[in-house]
């Protein structure tokens, strides 16, 4: 039988060696790995455009109405009717409410009858003076006792002037029975209700009005209670159509405000918009302001008129107010958030046609909302960086992510 025989050591060895050397010869001869250039970085972008750009100011307003009438009693009496429905629009002229005529009326028979009697007595002395002066042409009497008659029908005239004037003021509080809206507007809550005692003072007696818990609302109206009351008015009209909206601007913007609007002979355009929604109620008109600088807050207060046709704006309530300076034409208009601020002052990041962003100063002339007009630095049609420049430096590689179009004047 025939033995294997077994490699020896040094062989062993040998193979070893050898395959030491072809690994060490692979790991030296391995390929390098490429070398990356520049990662780009993503940025969104906008066109810069050219178009009108409004100069304005924004502040906060409160609309209240255009006119506003307190209505109260001129003659005192039992209230007999109340002719209007809360809040309801009522016309100029319309009969509110009427107050029991009875002893008015009766105050103008009275007055009637006294001037019809002097007017008599007026008529005989009239009568008497004529034949006075007949028998003094005839010199049958003294010249003493016509000028004494005369006289009489001065006096008579005198009565007469003063039941007339009696007449007048009696026919006028029986006209005062019948209360009318001096004004169109809108009728508020009612303060009174028929069979309250009113007085030409403005206060009312009575029982508690079905509306007590609602007349405090009204300013000096008093809270009703048990056993009567007093209040400062029967209803309180509005007008809101248009509307008046106040508010305030810093006397550096009022300046400003004069020079544009040549003194506000020139009424300039106004927007309300809602606080909640933002959407836009009303565009109105900027024509008054007050006559004087307020010295506790630096701020003089102006009033706009808005027409209110759809009666978005309602007395009392706070609105956004954006009033238009100026508007300039073909401004150069970029996002707000392109612009940059360093320790040189602002600046913009500009992308070129090799997508490189260049670091640009820039001035800016105003902001609107999002939009900014940019006085200098940038030109239209140049594409501005608008987000992702916290990482870009000069010349940075970028590369585009998102591109934003750019509305000028919105």
């Amino acid at each position: 039988m025939a033995t294997v025989r077994r490699p020896t050591r040094p062989v062993l060895i040998g193979v070893g060696v050898v395959v030491i050397a072809v690994l060490a010869l692979v790991a030296f001869h391995k390929k390098p790995a490429k070398k990356t250039g520049p990662q780009a970085v993503p940025v969104a972008v906008a066109l810069a455009t050219s178009g009108d750009f409004p100069v304005t100011v924004q502040a906060l307003g409160a609309a209240q109405a255009w006119k506003s009438d307190v209505i109260l009693a001129q003659v005192s009496g039992v209230l007999t009717k109340v002719n209007f429905r809360e809040g309801s629009e009522v016309k100029a002229g319309q009969v509110l409410a009427e107050v029991d005529p009875a002893t008015y009326r009766a105050a103008v028979v009275q007055a009637e009858g006294q001037l019809q009697r002097d007017e008599a007595v007026l008529a005989e002395a009239k009568a008497d003076l004529a034949r006075y002066q007949l028998l003094l042409k005839q010199d049958s009497i003294s010249r003493q006792q016509a000028e004494d008659q005369a006289e009489v029908v001065k006096q008579d005239e005198g009565t007469v002037r003063l039941d007339q004037g009696v007449l007048d003021n009696a026919r006028v509080n029986l006209g005062r029975c019948r209360i009318v809206s001096p004004i169109s507007g809108r009728a508020g809550v009612r303060l009174v209700d028929p069979g309250n005692l009113v007085s030409a003072s403005g206060s009312i007696g009575s029982t508690p009005s079905t509306t007590a818990a609602t007349s405090a609302a009204v300013p000096g109206a008093a809270s009703g209670g048990s056993g009567g009351g007093s209040s400062s008015g029967i209803v309180v009209i509005n007008q809101v159509r248009p509307i008046a909206v106040t508010f305030t601007v810093p006397e550096g913007d009022f300046q400003r405000l004069v020079e544009v609007s040549h003194r506000f002979s020139q009424a300039l355009t106004v927007q309300a918009y809602s606080q909640e929604t933002g959407e836009l109620l009303d565009t109105g008109k900027l024509g008054i302001a007050d006559n004087r600088v307020d010295p506790s807050t630096g701020t003089v207060e102006l009033k706009a008129a808005f027409p209110n046709p759809a009666e978005k704006l309602w007395p009392g309530q706070f609105v956004n107010v954006r009033l238009t300076l100026q508007t300039l034409s073909r401004a150069t208009v970029i996002p707000t958030t392109a612009v940059n601020r360093g320790p040189q002052g602002q600046f913009v990041f500009i992308v070129g046609a090799n997508h490189r962003a260049s670091m640009r100063p820039v001035k800016i002339g105003g902001a609107q909302g999002v939009l900014s007009m940019v006085a200098s630095g940038v030109r239209p049609g140049e594409t501005v960086v608008i987000d992702g420049q916290m990482t870009l430096k000069n010349g940075s590689l970028v590369r585009i992510a998102q591109t934003q179009p750019t509305a000028a004047g919105s």
